[in-house]
């Protein structure tokens, strides 16, 4: 037995390593907004299509990684899509050469579809790694605590290069971001390639057997496909949109620098979530901890809604100074930033608890089910893009309605939805 566990320390640590590297690239599309908006003149929708375009890879590869990940395993899967997502960022780097919005909005869709087949890998992998159950949960909390460090970094960095937004300021001022991550695809690729990953749900042509059931046939599975579509659509318009009010000249009133570490300080919190999501993660249920937490992201989002803009607080936040030493400081933020920075608190174990909860009790459908939820992804293009909308016709703070009905979803979800009505459904 414990043979067996050693053998499975280096793949768990690569999952890990792949989890992060889907927040770095991933992460980079929401602080791009504020480049895109200020280099081509857009509005704040348009300056989140780029958010769109990663996302969107996911309603398009979704269930072809799924059965990507069926036919040739973990390990063949996580390489082409680490091939795949070199070239999106290596587009993304030639749309600043270029100075094309086009070009970058390729990038970002070729980078999403890398980010969709990893995701496909990742999470089914440590779920089963850890046994499925508490265990399978806590351990996708580890790679989500790896996931929101990687996470933090990203609008930081984008807000220590760009700095003071200028009319000069671009794509191009974000390069050494993007060296980092094809650096990270080189490295990872690398080593990916030589370690041995297990292959619990890899299926042979002749085993390929006609069934009238599916994923599809279990409504815990649907209604957790649905909320992972809100959930991700929540967790990244709550800073991408909070970011962009910031570094709002006529609204927040910050730099873009400032508003990054703010941004940052979300995925931050992630990170302490995650931590403790992990350390608790085996004795505390998914419903549970889904339940607390989108009940508390919601009266956030609520108290960020009605509160008034006026109204400042000193938050603690990861800053630099003029001399570039980096370090945590009192800064003044718009009250209802504060809130919404606290709600990374509540979306960092929303994750790994919804995953959970919806392929429990699934078996043999857990791989086509995780393809399933990778398209459902989607929701984190496609929400933002809708809170940017209400953003432009009403207010930012107004805008906060689409993640606060989303929350609202979770929590049924959690109480309600999560329930496993369809055990007489054969899994074996």
């Amino acid at each position: 037995m414990n043979t067996t566990k050693k053998s499975y320390v280096l793949p768990i640590v690569m999952m890990i390593l792949l989890f992060g590297m889907i927040s770095f690239v991933t992460n980079l599309a929401a602080p791009m907004g504020v480049v895109l908006k200020n280099q081509f003149q857009v509005s704040n929708l348009l300056g989140m299509l780029g958010n769109l375009a990663n996302f969107a890879a996911y309603a398009v590869m979704g269930i072809p990684a799924g059965k990507l990940l069926e036919r040739i395993g973990y390990k063949k899967t996580a390489l082409i899509a680490v091939v795949v997502g070199f070239v999106g960022v290596g587009i993304q780097f030639f749309s600043g050469m270029a100075a094309s919005f086009t070009v970058y909005l390729l990038g970002a869709f070729v980078a999403g579809f890398s980010m969709c087949m990893l995701n496909t890998v990742v999470n089914p992998m440590l779920n089963t790694l850890g046994g499925g159950g508490n265990k399978g949960n806590q351990l996708i909390q580890v790679g989500g605590t790896f996931n929101s460090l990687m996470g933090t970094s990203v609008p930081m960095l984008v807000g220590v290069l760009i700095g003071e937004i200028t009319k000069n300021t671009g794509i191009t001022d974000v390069n050494p971001v993007l060296f980092i991550a094809l650096g990270i695809f080189a490295l990872v690729g690398l080593v990916l390639y030589f370690v041995e990953i297990p292959e619990p749900h890899i299926t042979k042509q002749t085993d390929a057997v006609a069934s009238k059931y599916s994923a599809w046939s279990f409504r815990h599975f649907i209604l957790g496909a649905i909320a992972i579509f809100v959930y991700v659509g929540v967790e990244v318009g709550i800073p991408g949109t909070m970011n962009l009010f910031l570094a709002d000249a006529n609204a927040g009133g910050l730099d873009a620098t400032t508003a990054g570490f703010v941004a940052g300080t979300y995925w931050f919190l992630m990170l302490i979530g995650r931590f403790a999501g992990a350390s608790i993660g085996g004795k505390v249920s998914s419903k549970s901890m889904l339940t607390v937490a989108s009940a508390v992201g919601l009266v956030l989002v609520l108290l960020a809604i009605i509160m008034p803009t006026s109204t400042t607080v000193s938050i603690p936040v990861v800053q630099t100074s003029a001399t570039g030493t980096i370090s945590f400081g009192l800064t003044a933020v718009p009250i209802n930033a504060m809130f919404l920075v606290l709600c990374g608190l509540c979306t960092s174990v929303m994750w790994g608890g919804i995953f959970n909860l919806a392929v429990e009790g699934l078996g043999k459908y857990v791989a086509p089910a995780s393809g399933i939820f990778m398209m459902m992804v989607c929701g984190g293009g496609i929400l933002p893009l809708l809170q940017s909308f209400v953003a432009d016709s009403a207010t930012y703070m107004i805008s906060y309605i689409v993640p606060l009905l989303g929350l609202a979803y979770l929590l049924y979800y959690a109480l309600i939805g999560s329930k496993n009505v369809n055990k007489d459904i054969p899994v074996a």
